[in-house]
């Protein structure tokens, strides 16, 4: 048996992985802090809103991530499905004859407004 069998399939040890969880438990409750500063500093006075608390601030946080679904930035479902995305329509591009790519063009002429080579100008 080898010593490391246990840990095959594995890309972080224990220790690591804790450390990873208490990294980003302590920045969500330092965003606590910060959603709350931002709302007591800005809001009470903009309108009629009272302060919050801290622990409040941190329910905030968890009910927006129930409702909107995620704390992540940039395209939804990440740079891989927009790369994986953009390669299947560049594929299919190449693979179009002159003829079905002129008809694409107009299509997309068509539905963004502009005018196909029928059309005159008025």
């Amino acid at each position: 048996m080898h010593s490391h069998s246990r840990k095959t399939g594995y890309r972080y040890g224990w220790g690591r992985r804790v450390f990873i969880f208490l990294f980003f438990a302590a920045a969500f409750l330092l965003l606590g802090a910060i959603v709350m500063l931002l709302w007591n500093a800005i809001l009470p006075e903009a309108t009629s809103a009272r302060p919050l608390s801290y622990w409040q601030a941190v329910g905030l946080l968890v009910l927006s991530r129930i409702l909107f679904g995620s704390f992540r930035f940039g395209r939804p479902g990440g740079k891989t499905e927009y790369w994986n995305k953009r390669r299947e329509w560049r594929e299919k591009w190449i693979n179009m004859s002159e003829e079905e790519r002129a008809r694409f063009r107009e299509s997309w002429k068509r539905r963004c407004g502009g005018k196909s080579q029928g059309e005159e100008e008025v």
